[in-house]
C-alpha cells in the first residue's frame, strides 16, 4: 500500500478510535502489535495522531502468581467500575505459546461478563517471552485505549517473576496480589516486587480463608515496614475477596486517593515522564536490533556464530563482540 494511502488510513482510524469505537481500538492495537514492517510507518502516524489524547486515564497494574485470582479481581473490579459511569480498558497478556505464538489462555472467556459490558474493552495479548510479563506493545496499546477515552486502564500480567517489575514502568499504581495463606510463603516473594508495589491486596479473603487472611495481612504489612523503612508510610495492605465484593470499593478508593496525592505532590509527573524516557530506551534498543538483524550478511554471520557456541568453540559474549565489531566495519 502507498505510504500516502496508509497515512491516511491511519488518520481514519484515529478519528474512529477517538470516537469510541470498539472494533476499532481493537483494529489499532493489532496493527500497532504487528511485527511486519510495511505496517510500521501506519503505526508510528496512527499513534502519533492519538498522541494528543491520551495520558488522562488511571493506569494500573495487576500482578501476582498464577491462581491468586487476578481475572476475578479485574472482572469483579470492572463491572464496579462500569457501574459508576466509568469506561474501563483491560490489556490481559496471557503466556504465549511456543508451538503458535498466540495466546493460550484467553481472558475473554475468563472475564465473561465484563467482556460483554458496553463500558469495557478487553484484548488478551500473547506475551511473546518477553521479559516483564508484559507484551511488546503494552505501552502503545495503553496510549490507544486513552485515546478512546477510557478512564481506567487494568494492565494484567502473567505472574510474579524475576523481571515482571517491568509493568511499574508502565502504570500509576502497581498491585501486587497474594493468597490467604502467603503467609509463610513471604520470604520467597521476589523483594524487587514487593519494593516497587504501591498497594498489596491479599485476595479472595471470604470465607475458612477469612483468618488466613488476615493473619496474612498483617505478616505483609510487618514485611512492607522493613522493605519501605526509608519512606514517610509503606505501601497499604488490605484483604478482598471478588467473590463477594468485600473490599474492592476500599480498594480503589486507595488507588485513586494514591493517584490524586501523587498528582498534587508532583510525584504522579514525575513517575510519568520516567516512564516516558523509559518507552523511549525500550524503543530505541528494539530499532537498534532490528537494523541490525535487518542486514543479510549479519543474518549469515550470526547463524555461523550460533554454530560455533552451540559447539562450544567460542563463548556467546565473544560471539557477539565479534558480530558487532564486523557491522560496524561495513
Amino acid at each position: 500500500m502507498p505510504y500516502i494511502v496508509k497515512v491516511a488510513t491511519s488518520n481514519n482510524l484515529a478519528d474512529e478510535v477517538r470516537s469510541g469505537d470498539r472494533s476499532a481500538l481493537a483494529r489499532a492495537i493489532t496493527l500497532v502489535e504487528s511485527q511486519r514492517p510495511e505496517d510500521r510507518d501506519a503505526a508510528e502516524t496512527l499513534l502519533e495522531a492519538l498522541l494528543p489524547d491520551s495520558g488522562r486515564a488511571i493506569r494500573v497494574g495487576i500482578t501476582g502468581a498464577p491462581g491468586v485470582g487476578k481475572s476475578t479481581l479485574i472482572e469483579r473490579l470492572g463491572l464496579q467500575l462500569c457501574e459508576s459511569g466509568q469506561r474501563v480498558a483491560v490489556l490481559a497478556v496471557d503466556p504465549s505459546s511456543t508451538v503458535t505464538g498466540g495466546s493460550i489462555l484467553g481472558d475473554k472467556t475468563r472475564m465473561d461478563e465484563l467482556s460483554r459490558h458496553p463500558r469495557a474493552f478487553i484484548r488478551p495479548t500473547p506475551g511473546g517471552g518477553t521479559l516483564g510479563g508484559v507484551s511488546n506493545r503494552t505501552q502503545e496499546a495503553i496510549l490507544a485505549c486513552e485515546a478512546a477515552a477510557h478512564d481506567v486502564v487494568l494492565v494484567e500480567t502473567i505472574g510474579t517473576g524475576q523481571s515482571e517489575v517491568a509493568v511499574h514502568g508502565m502504570v500509576d499504581f502497581f498491585l501486587v496480589l497474594l493468597s490467604p495463606a502467603a503467609g509463610d510463603e513471604l520470604q520467597g516473594i521476589k523483594r524487587g516486587v514487593m519494593e516497587l508495589a504501591d498497594g498489596v491486596l491479599i485476595h479472595k479473603a471470604d470465607g475458612d480463608l477469612l483468618p488466613a487472611a488476615n493473619r496474612t495481612a498483617q505478616q505483609c504489612m510487618l514485611a512492607m515496614r522493613v522493605l519501605h523503612s526509608g519512606e514517610h508510610a509503606p505501601p497499604p495492605v488490605a484483604v478482598g475477596s471478588s467473590r463477594t465484593g468485600d473490599g474492592l470499593h476500599d480498594l480503589w478508593e486507595t488507588i485513586t486517593t494514591a493517584v490524586e496525592t501523587g498528582r498534587q505532590s508532583g510525584a504522579f509527573e514525575t513517575r510519568r515522564r520516567k516512564q516516558a524516557l523509559g518507552w523511549l530506551d525500550r524503543s530505541m534498543r528494539d530499532a537498534l536490533l532490528d537494523e541490525f538483524l535487518c542486514s543479510p550478511s549479519v543474518v549469515e554471520e550470526l547463524a555461523q556464530a550460533r554454530e560455533r557456541v552451540v559447539a562450544g568453540e567460542q563463548v556467546p559474549t565473544t560471539a557477539a563482540r565479534h558480530l558487532l565489531q564486523r557491522a560496524r566495519q561495513r
